[in-house]
């Protein structure tokens, strides 16, 4: 008998990339990589590549761990995922990062940007409508993990401090500013002020590349002073900061390497966030057919081109891993050791209910830990490697240690148009809450729910009640 070109693994659900129609996909593996294959009875055949790691795809699919919940649904279930987002009662997972944008305005206009944002739009949301918003995250989470103050670009906020000061009243673990590092790098006494808000404070600063060029296509100007006057200051005020880049295939991808190493060697940097493009928003000069990356792409890169992480200390997060691969180390007199290795999957899967303990820095070293029923801290506020990510267990720390030892890689990868997938967007952890109560996927929210995008996804919902 004749046999397909491909081994068939699984079905789900995705939208056509044209229509954005629910549509029926199959996942298959064909020549040692792992592709979505969807037909849109308007549009026809679409082949997407998903992985290109078919052991590490699989290893996914062992990384699950009960649901956590949100405190509250937010929207009833009545189209069917991802149309009735909100969260609605079908979602599998809380809010580990909420994302709150105070305006759309922006200082630099990014000829990639997933919320089109630029100096020519002109909504700044008002310090009442903010708080509304705080509360929506609290009634959703009670205490949040993490919340993150975007835009636009939030610094240029003209209540940015009083925002700042909102939050703080508020239960949040851990309070991050997205930015693009200008008022930062132009503004030591902001920054110096910025400093007053630690512990559980962190910059969120777009670090896309060294190169000239490639700062060009990214954000249409070369912000390597700027960088490099933002992390001066930064380190001055010893501000905690993750570098976020935003990675194109062919483009910035062979720096990943020299951006974790160039990390590791500034004393505020905890990490590196490695974004590759979400096909939404502004997205000038790219071509998704052939620029796009998947998540097991750039953690191959990071194996290849790092010198401190292997294939052992990038794993899947479980709350989401499909969309969301993890790496922790600390940082000790200068040497870098990976710590995620030393977890144990089960560990991992169990999650705040276990604690790891490393009880001297020799114990580090050699990779030795115990496990006990503990709940303390060092007494420098940081509480744990649990607070950055929900589903990680808590770490203790030897005294004298805190957040500042830690370094950690991390890739978000976003889906979009092409390779969305419900079984994942139900997992979603990364939501941004909106002025009307709602707390929406990073993923379906830039599809259907931004601007003015919601007036189509209209249309789709009038197709399926007809």
């Amino acid at each position: 008998m004749p046999n397909r070109p491909y081994t068939y693994t699984d079905f789900t659900l995705s939208v056509c990339s044209k229509c954005l129609r629910k549509v029926e996909a199959k996942i298959i593996i064909e020549n040692e990589c792992v592709y979505m294959l969807k037909r849109c009875k308007h549009h026809g055949m679409e082949k997407v590549l998903i992985s290109t790691d078919v052991p590490y795809y699989e290893l996914c699919r062992q990384f699950i761990k009960p649901s956590e919940m949100p405190h509250r649904w937010n929207t009833p279930i009545k189209y069917g995922c991802p149309y009735d987002c909100g969260l609605c009662p079908d979602h599998e997972q809380h809010s580990c990062l909420s994302i709150l944008e105070i305006t759309d305005v922006c200082n630099l206009q990014c000829p990639i940007c997933y919320a089109d944002s630029s100096p020519k739009r002109t909504t700044w949301k008002d310090l009442e409508t903010i708080k509304k918003m705080f509360d929506t995250i609290i009634k959703n989470e009670k205490e949040a993990d993490v919340v993150q103050i975007s835009g636009g670009e939030p610094t240029i906020h003209p209540q940015f401090f009083e925002i700042l000061d909102e939050a703080k009243k508020r239960s949040i673990k851990h309070l991050m500013i997205n930015t693009n590092g200008l008022r930062i790098a132009n503004d030591e006494a902001f920054v110096k002020k910025l400093a007053t808000y630690k512990p559980g404070f962190e910059i969120y600063l777009q670090f896309d590349s060294f190169e000239k060029e490639t700062l060009l296509e990214l954000r249409g100007q070369d912000l390597r002073e700027v960088r490099q006057k933002a992390i001066d200051h930064l380190n001055k005020y010893n501000i905690s900061t993750t570098l976020v880049a935003v990675l194109k295939k062919g483009l910035n991808d062979h720096e990943i390497g020299k951006i974790i190493k160039w990390g590791t060697e500034q004393k505020c940097v905890r990490g590196v966030t490695f974004q590759p493009i979400q096909h939404a928003g502004r997205t000038k000069n790219y071509d998704p057919s052939t620029e796009r990356l998947t998540l097991s792409e750039v953690r191959q890169e990071i194996i290849h081109q790092s010198e401190f992480f292997s294939s052992d200390d990038i794993i899947p997060v479980p709350c989401h891993p499909d969309s969301l691969a993890m790496g922790y180390a600390l940082k000790l007199g200068g040497k870098i050791t990976p710590l995620t290795s030393v977890i144990d999957k089960n560990i991992l899967l169990e999650g705040e209910r276990n604690t790891i303990v490393f009880e001297s820095d020799e114990a580090l070293r050699n990779k030795v830990f115990k496990l006990f029923s503990l709940n303390h801290s060092p007494e420098s506020g940081f509480k744990g490697l649990k607070d950055l990510l929900c589903c990680l267990p808590k770490v203790i720390l030897p005294n004298g240690m805190g957040y500042e030892n830690v370094f950690r890689v991390l890739i978000m990868k976003f889906q979009d148009n092409y390779d969305l997938d419900v079984r994942s967007v139900k997992k979603s952890c990364v939501h941004f809450v909106t002025t009307d109560d709602k707390m929406i996927p990073f993923d379906t929210y830039n599809l259907f729910y931004r601007d003015d995008k919601e007036a189509y996804l209209e249309t789709l919902r009038e197709e399926i009640t007809n």
